[in-house]
Parts: C-alpha cells; sequence; structure tokens
C-alpha cells in the first residue's frame, strides 16, 4: 500500500512542478476581488449566485457564492475593468457599475433588494431533477420527486442510483457496504435495523435533499468506507414567518400515515425554526428459508424450514427546535435540539419444519413473538462560527451533546410439535427485558486560512469525543409459571471509547488546475467489560489517513479529475456486545469483542462533459472486512449469527450518469454502474474466494404536462450480486407519481405508486461448510400513496444559516 501512496503523491508532485513551472514562465499579477451581500434588512443572504463579467463584452470570467455570513471572493483575478451580476430566486438581480481592479478590490457592502411575488412564483415552476450528477457527489433532490411523496427516508434512499438494501437493513453504496450516514452534517447514531427503523420513522416530506459522496476530503471524519450519505432537511429561506404543512396517507397491505409541520421565523439578525413530524406504518416482513446441515465429510445431516411472518407497527414523533443569532456582521451563534420519541411493535408467526438426515420429517415448533422497542432520542448542538477579516479567515467550533436510551420488552412462546401435530414437549416461553442508554459528548474546531501570497487555502481542525454505553439485558424462563432468569442468555455490557482527531487540508487553484491535499490522525482507546462473566478487553491506536484530489479543466466542455483516500469503517457498539441473543429456539446471535476495524483505499477518477455526462472509474481494496455470517453453532441443527473480519475485499468499478431531454417537455436523468467485487479469505473453516461482475441502472424520468401538472417515473435494476458468503439475486422495481400544483403554488397534490408490480424483493442461497440457507423475503413495498401539502409564509429573503454539529461518526455507532 506504501507503494500505491508512493505513485499517487509522486502524480501529484509532477503534475504540479510542471505547471508551476510553465505558468511562472509568462505569470501576470494577480489579485482578489471581495465584499459582502446584505438583505435590504442588513441580514445576510445565501444561495445567490455571483458573476464577475468583464465590463467590455460582458464575457463571463468566474462564478462564486456568499458563505454564511454573505462575504464572497474572487480570487486570482487579473487587473482589469469589471462588473458584479447577481441572480437569486429570492433577490431581484443586481449588476454593479463597472469599476477597475488593479489590487486587492474590496467592493464593501451589497445590498439585495427582494424579488416580487411575481417573480418568485415564475422562477420556481422549473422544479429540480430528482438527480444531479456532480464531479464529487451525487445530488439526491427529494423535495421534488413526486414518487417520495408519503415515503420514508430508507424507501427514498433505495430509489437512489447505485444504493441498495438488503434482508438485514444494511445499506450499500454503489455496492459496497460501511457507509455513513449523516443528517444535517450529524451522523446518525445506528447502525443495521436499528438505523433502518429509524429512517422508516423519518417522512420524506421532511428531507429537502440527500447528497451521496464517494471520497470524501480529510475534513470529514474518517468513517465510512463505501462514501457518506447525508440527509438536509427542509430549511426556511424567507424572512418573516413561514413555513408548510404537510398530510400523506398510503395504502398496501397495511396503512401508513404521516403529518408533519415546519416553520421558520426570521426577524432582522434572528432566525428560529423547528419541525415536527409524527409517522404510524404498519407493515409486513414475509420471510422464507430453508437450511441445510453437513458433517464434516458433506454428508446431509438435517433441515430446517421457516415460514416466518412479521407484522411491524411503527409510531414515532420526530421534533427538532433551533435559533440562530448573527451577533455581528461577520459572527453568528447557533443552537438546535433534535428528539425522536418512538413507540414500535413486531408481532412475530414463525412456523419451523424439521428433517432429519434420512430427509424425513422430524416434527416442528411454531414461535409466537411479541416484541415492544421503545425509543428516547435527543441530541444538543452550539455552534459558533466568525468570519475574522475580509481576506476569508474563518472559525467555526461545535459543541454537542446526546444521549440515546432504548426500553424493549419480548415475549417469545415456542411449542413443539411430533410429525403428527400432536404436542411432544413443555412450551417454552421466553420473556426479555432489555434497557440500555448511550451518551456522547463531543467539540471541534475548525479553522480556514487563506495563502493570498500563493493564491492557495489552508483548512486545519480538531475534534474530540467521549462516548459510553451501558446495555443490560435479562432474559427469564416462564415455562413453568416461573420467572426464573436465564443466565446463559443475560448479561450487562458497558462500553467506553474516546477519539481524538486533527485534519489539515491545503487546496490551490490555478486557471486549468485544481489540487488539494489533506491528512487525518485519529488517536481511539477504547475499553469494554462484560459484567456477568467479567470478561474485558482494551483498544488503543492511532492512525493517519490521507486524501487527496488533483482536477485539470481542459475548457468549457470537459474536466478530469483524480482523488484518493484512506478510511476506517470501526465496529458498532452493538456489534462488539459478546452476550448472546435469542432469536428463535435453533437461532440465536451474538456480537465479537475481537472484531476489528476495517481499513479501506479508494481511487476514483471522473470525467464530466458539458456538466451534465459524468463518467467514474475507482478501485478500492479494503482489509479485515467486516461480515455478518450465519453458521452452525455448538448444538446439532442450530446456527449463531455474528460478525467475523475477512482477510481482503477488492472492488473495481465503473459508471455513466447521462440525461435525455426531449424538447422541454420529457427530462431523463439516467444511471448506469457495472461493479466488480472479490471477497477471499477463510472465515468459519471456510476458504472464502466469491466474485461476480455486477450491475446497476437507474433512470428516473419528469413529463411536463402544462405548467401545473407533472408526472414521473422512475426505474431500477438491481443484477445478481455477492455479499460474503452470500449470493443474491437480481431485483428491480417501477414507480409512478402525478403531482399538481394547486391555489398560485401555495399547495400540492401528488399521487404515487410505489413498486408498482411487486417486484422487489430478496432472494439468495449461502454455503459454507458444515451449512447451506436458501431464503426469500417479501415486503410491503407497493404502496400507493396520496400528499397534500400547504405553504404559508411571507415573501422577502434571508436565507437562515443552518449549522451542523460534532458528535458525528460516533452517533452512526450506537445501535
Amino acid at each position: 500500500m506504501k507503494k500505491k501512496y508512493s505513485w499517487f503523491f509522486a502524480l501529484l508532485i509532477s503534475v504540479t512542478t510542471y505547471v508551476n513551472v510553465t505558468q511562472t514562465q509568462a505569470q501576470t499579477p494577480v489579485y482578489p476581488i471581495s465584499g459582502r451581500l446584505t438583505a435590504a434588512d442588513g441580514a445576510p443572504v445565501k444561495e445567490v449566485m455571483i458573476q464577475l463579467l468583464q465590463s467590455a463584452d460582458k464575457k463571463l470570467v468566474k462564478v462564486a457564492y456568499p458563505d454564511s455570513l454573505g462575504n464572497f471572493m474572487f480570487e486570482q483575478i487579473k487587473a482589469g475593468s469589471y462588473l458584479l451580476l447577481t441572480q437569486s430566486m429570492y433577490f431581484s438581480p443586481y449588476q454593479s457599475a463597472a469599476f477597475t481592479h488593479q489590487r486587492s478590490t474590496s467592493l464593501g457592502n451589497i445590498a439585495l433588494q427582494a424579488a416580487s411575488t411575481t417573480l418568485k412564483e415564475a422562477m420556481v415552476t422549473a422544479n429540480k431533477p430528482f438527480v444531479q450528477q456532480q464531479y464529487d457527489k451525487t445530488v439526491i433532490n427529494v423535495a421534488s420527486s413526486i414518487a417520495s411523496a408519503g415515503s420514508t427516508a430508507l424507501e427514498v434512499l433505495e430509489k437512489a442510483p447505485g444504493i441498495s438494501i438488503d434482508q438485514n437493513d444494511n445499506i450499500a453504496m454503489r455496492g459496497r457496504q460501511g457507509v455513513l450516514i449523516m443528517i444535517d452534517g450529524k451522523q446518525v447514531p445506528m447502525t443495521g435495523q436499528d438505523l433502518a427503523n429509524m429512517l422508516r420513522n423519518m417522512s420524506a416530506n421532511q428531507i429537502e435533499t440527500i447528497d451521496l459522496i464517494t471520497n470524501p476530503s480529510s475534513k470529514y471524519d474518517a468513517a465510512g468506507n463505501a462514501g457518506i450519505i447525508d440527509i438536509r432537511l427542509k430549511k426556511g429561506k424567507k424572512s418573516g414567518t413561514n413555513g408548510s404543512v404537510s398530510l400523506s396517507y398510503g395504502q398496501g397491505i397495511y396503512p401508513k400515515i404521516s403529518p408533519s409541520f415546519n416553520f421558520n421565523t426570521k426577524h432582522k439578525n434572528l432566525n428560529v425554526f423547528g419541525s415536527y413530524n409524527y409517522s404510524f406504518r404498519q407493515e409486513i416482513n414475509d420471510l422464507t428459508i430453508f437450511r441445510q446441515f453437513y458433517d464434516a465429510d458433506n454428508k446431509f445431516t438435517g433441515a430446517n424450514n421457516y415460514n416466518s411472518f412479521f407484522k411491524h407497527q411503527y409510531s414515532s414523533h420526530n421534533a427538532r427546535i433551533g435559533a440562530d443569532y448573527n451577533i455581528s456582521k461577520n459572527a453568528v451563534i447557533g443552537f438546535s435540539a433534535n428528539g425522536i420519541f418512538a413507540n414500535n411493535s413486531v408481532a412475530t408467526n414463525s412456523v419451523a419444519h424439521t428433517q432429519n438426515a434420512q430427509q424425513q420429517p422430524n416434527g416442528s415448533f411454531i414461535t409466537l413473538g411479541k416484541t415492544q422497542p421503545q425509543r428516547n432520542n435527543n441530541s444538543f448542538n452550539i455552534n459558533y462560527k466568525q468570519t475574522l477579516d475580509t481576506n476569508g479567515r474563518e472559525l467555526s467550533a461545535d459543541v454537542d451533546y446526546a444521549r440515546y436510551a432504548f426500553d424493549d420488552t419480548q415475549l417469545y412462546n415456542t411449542r413443539y410439535y411430533d410429525v403428527n401435530s400432536a404436542e411432544n414437549k413443555t412450551p417454552y416461553i421466553l420473556f426479555g427485558d432489555l434497557t440500555g442508554n448511550l451518551s456522547i459528548r463531543a467539540f471541534k474546531v475548525d479553522y480556514t486560512q487563506p495563502l493570498k501570497n500563493i493564491g492557495a487555502k489552508l483548512e486545519a481542525g480538531i475534534k474530540s469525543s467521549w462516548v459510553k454505553s451501558d446495555n443490560d439485558v435479562q432474559f427469564f424462563d416462564r415455562s413453568n409459571g416461573g420467572n426464573k432468569l436465564d443466565e446463559g442468555k443475560s448479561n450487562r455490557f458497558i462500553y467506553h471509547e474516546n477519539i481524538n482527531a486533527a485534519y489539515v487540508n491545503a487546496s490551490k487553484k490555478w486557471q486549468h488546475l485544481t489540487l488539494q491535499l489533506g491528512l487525518r490522525l485519529e488517536n481511539t482507546n477504547a475499553d469494554g467489560k462484560q459484567v456477568v462473566h467479567e470478561t474485558t478487553f482494551n483498544r488503543d491506536y492511532t492512525q493517519l489517513f490521507p486524501s487527496g484530489y488533483v482536477g485539470y479543466e481542459f475548457n468549457d466542455q470537459h474536466d478530469l479529475g483524480l482523488s484518493m483516500s484512506r478510511r476506517i469503517e470501526r465496529p458498532s457498539y452493538r456489534q462488539l456486545n459478546p452476550f448472546r441473543v435469542f432469536l428463535d429456539p435453533l437461532t440465536s446471535a451474538m456480537g465479537n469483542p475481537y472484531l476489528l476495524p476495517e481499513i479501506t483505499n479508494s481511487f476514483e477518477l471522473t470525467h464530466t462533459f458539458k456538466q451534465d455526462y459524468v463518467t467514474k472509474i475507482g478501485y478500492s481494496v479494503t482489509r479485515d472486512n467486516m461480515l455478518s455470517v450465519l453458521a452452525p453453532d455448538v448444538e446439532p441443527n442450530t446456527v449463531l449469527q455474528t460478525d467475523r473480519n475477512l482477510a481482503r475485499y477488492d472492488y473495481y468499478n465503473a459508471s455513466f450518469a447521462f440525461p435525455v431531454n426531449i424538447g422541454k417537455w420529457f427530462n431523463s436523468m439516467n444511471t448506469a454502474l457495472v461493479y466488480y467485487g472479490r471477497y477471499t479469505g477463510n472465515l468459519a473453516n471456510t476458504n472464502l474466494d466469491a466474485s461476480r461482475v455486477s450491475f446497476n441502472f437507474n433512470s428516473v424520468n419528469t413529463i411536463i404536462i402544462d405548467a401545473a401538472t407533472t408526472l414521473e417515473i422512475t426505474g431500477n435494476y438491481e443484477s445478481r450480486t455477492y455479499y460474503g458468503f452470500l449470493d443474491v439475486g437480481s431485483f428491480w422495481f417501477i414507480n409512478a407519481g402525478a403531482q399538481r400544483q394547486l391555489w398560485h403554488r401555495k399547495a400540492s397534490l401528488k399521487i404515487n405508486v410505489n413498486d408498482i408490480f411487486f417486484t422487489n424483493r430478496t432472494n439468495a442461497v449461502t454455503r459454507l461448510t458444515g451449512y447451506g440457507e436458501t431464503f426469500i423475503q417479501k415486503r410491503d413495498t407497493r404502496v400507493a400513496t396520496i400528499t397534500f401539502t400547504y405553504k404559508f409564509g411571507g415573501t422577502t429573503s434571508g436565507s437562515p444559516r443552518r449549522k451542523t454539529g460534532g458528535a458525528e461518526e460516533e452517533k452512526r455507532r450506537a445501535g
């Protein structure tokens, strides 16, 4: 791997040296142009495009955008005569008088006037496409999607290009698991099924966009081997009091309902924002499993055939409140508080038929279960940001505190029958009381320093986090009318973790070349204690995570970029918890305290043509790849699910994103992905060498009927692929919807049907030494939804600032 780093950085040095030498031979003095935009009331503004034009022929020179305080800067501008032009949905266009630029030029404060209501209504008729491809990320515009109305955040992710979700609710991006999920820049405190349930409790009506980032810079936490999915919630953009109310009703096999409300009130330097969403959903999981067992000579020893039906009910309240205050024109302080309160339930009906070594029926058992998971998750953030001078020096700080509590009760009743369907054992009744809490404290400081003398920018920062997890699990045997503690299934696990990080990131842009180099250092100190058996483990390690990007703009149509990064995926706190969890009489799950973090080195080449056609070619290698493995347990014909480290995973990919437009009435964005993954190593006494070329295609099509009516059709196809031992079959689905704007665009009505042909189901096969399994999973994916949304509020602009916190990677692993 050192050779790969050496090759990459040698290439960067060679290219930049050549460009520097070439440009030095005929170097022209260049200077910055800076200024600050404000609304008419003096408040700072955002989401304004600023164009720098040559005054003689009005030829475009550069485009810039203001920061959260309204400050903007054009760097590396030659001496000459220029003028400034602004464009915005919320402000009238502004054009400056021509000015002479000889050295550093400051244009001072520029006050923008609010656009008229008529102008805004005309401008918002052009909705953003559902998918926008950019060289460094893919943007999913959820708010403008018809098919996403009334859906959950998890269902929206399933529709995104390159995203797949397996039968255990693990999220993969471009065929790779180990994705870091963030909400407004704050990492989600869960993984696996806990993460999926949280996303199911989040309505798509709350979401503005979702960013899919494949190769983040060193400014981000090093976690997330497959990249980052950042869910951005809706944000008010107008002064005064404004917001929206929405109500969605969906009907699949069972109903789904989701009312929501969000508001934003802004007056001069104070902005207060908030939202509330209630979600009630009933869903099913219909699972058929056939398990086969073999001895050391690969002879059949028995089998279990499961038909399991799970009915899920999700009932959750999701609220947030926050405020930002501009202390001065250069400084802003803010806070935000978030809460998720869920009271869910799962009813289980599982019928299992067993076979002996002669493949003859050997009896059966039926397990009826009732699980009631409750979640009480809340977090609080205080943030501060200050622009230190007109040159662009900036300082920001975050302090975070979060607490996540869960309280689950489980009741399983298993009855055993012989081949004649007569009970032949005493019913086994097991009651579980699972409680736990997780606390996270974190702070981070970031600093930006422009290096004017060399035309570059330096970013640096530090972060520390402290995590404590305490899980207490008690199971009681109630088979004989008692309430006897089952010590084999009960335990308490306490985990502490401290991560200290520092990073530096340097970037420079020439006329055609862009260079960025970064390095992040992370020091991890962790210890865990299993109270009942008094076993402990301790891990302390320090690692470096380099990143880099070099891009070249050949002309206004062609851009080429090469990026690399080294990233880590740490085990979640639950994955490390070593106690055994009861799933059914023949199936258990257990954490692995010896699970190592996996390390991935990624490289990606990106080409963009006309800013619309994006081609990416990538390679990554992962060491100690974490896999969830089902393998034979100690008792005959039983299985244990646990996470283990696989030696190596190699991943190659190529993707092409392209639009297809017909006139002004049909727009289509398509993404084709081909990838090859190879798993190698030895797990569960099995030599694994599994690989396959796989294909994913995603298409989003919009048909404009008239100014107020739009149709949308989306489709997704995923070919057969491997996830470790699991050989997953292909699947596809099609969604369709229609939208009608009402009351001068103050309201809208959306109707959509997801998975029209009911084809979004999972089937897979797994085979390892002593064990084989085949399963088919069906869910409540075909759902018809109707959504009504009404917008209220003023008409003047002033884009509020939203600040995210520093307790990011820790929260994602809390599950």
